[in-house]
């Protein structure tokens, strides 16, 4: 496996976010062929090579093996509100063709006014059908959680669910028993030591899966098995090449009663092929095989800056060698 995953012959991208998001506006990763075609990995720099090797194995599994066969030829997707202003975040969503929309929130730790104006432009944008889940990526502690859930809850005229609003099980057990608004795990799930068991069913409503960072399609869906809950899958931030595995992972799943996250192209500058994996009337089509690079575009968007690109290709040498020893 080593010598499949060579770190001279992978190409080290940097591709610009039309909008800061994640902490982050430019996008890094690496794209690597195999004998079933290309596969991305693109763990974020803080992670370290052990939680970088799940997101490795979903590489290996992309450009080795292929994917199960899909159950569905499409999957509805919900459009990303990055934490912008109220104004902006009208735009986006009037303008994505989805009838669902996840707004990032709880941005920094005087965001509350701005969350309110922001989700009550969204829910504006998509009328009184349209559905309004929120992101709090884990700042919060119980009691912020619980008060401010209810506000946004108002402000959105009512919220589909709100993801992984405070850091452990407990408190999400915690804040699910005190709010009326379904619950969401997502980095309970994924950045566990074991996935596969961690027990959530009692502390969220609807499982969130990233199959980038559980190991691929295969793993996410025994995941989604142990979790025993609603799926919604979501992106890691890749380009088409990664975002093709979380499709094919959405196309898999025996049931899908939610939006899905991969959307999120759209937050992307360009993309390193023709034709990028954008929503149509708020739906996007299964992949059978992960769509191929331009070579042109990934001229366009190969890494500029030579430190950085060793950086990456190191980090891979180190990542591979860990994941031919687990």
């Amino acid at each position: 496996m080593s010598d499949l995953l060579d770190p001279e012959s992978a190409f080290v991208y940097a591709i610009p976010l039309r909008t800061r998001f994640r902490g982050i506006t430019v996008r890094e990763g690496m794209l690597i062929e195999g004998p079933m075609g290309w596969g991305e990995f693109c763990p974020f720099p803080e992670y370290d090579d052990r939680e970088a090797a799940n997101w490795l194995a979903t590489t290996v599994e992309q450009i080795t093996e292929g994917w199960p066969e899909p159950v569905r030829d499409r999957i509805p997707v919900n459009c990303t509100v990055p934490a912008v202003d109220a104004e902006r975040a009208h735009a986006i969503v009037a303008g994505s063709g989805c009838r669902t929309a996840k707004v990032k929130i709880a941005d920094h730790p005087d965001a509350l006014g701005e969350d309110l104006e922001r989700v009550a432009a969204v829910r504006d944008a998509l009328g009184p059908g349209g559905a309004v889940r929120v992101d709090a990526n884990a700042v919060w502690d119980v009691e912020t959680a619980v008060e401010r859930i209810a506000l946004i809850d108002r402000a959105a005229g009512g919220l589909e669910y709100v993801e992984q609003p405070c850091r452990t099980i407990e408190e999400l057990a915690e804040v699910r028993r005190r709010v009326e608004v379904p619950i969401a795990a997502d980095e309970s799930i994924r950045r566990a030591e074991d996935p596969l068991r961690v027990a959530v069913a009692g502390a969220a409503d609807v499982a969130v899966l990233k199959c980038t960072p559980l190991g691929g399609v295969r793993r996410a869906l025994r995941v989604a098995e142990a979790a025993g809950l609603p799926c919604v899958v979501s992106s890691a931030l890749e380009t088409s090449i990664g975002l093709s595995a979380q499709l094919a992972l959405a196309g898999a799943l025996p049931d899908l009663d939610f939006a899905c996250g991969l959307g999120t192209v759209r937050l992307f500058e360009g993309d390193v092929i023709d034709h990028p994996l954008l929503p149509v009337d708020g739906y996007l089509p299964i992949p059978r095989t992960p769509p191929t690079p331009n070579p042109e575009l990934l001229q366009h968007f190969r890494h500029p800056d030579p430190a950085r690109t060793h950086w990456w290709r190191a980090r891979l040498d180190r990542v591979r060698h860990l994941l031919d020893n687990l």
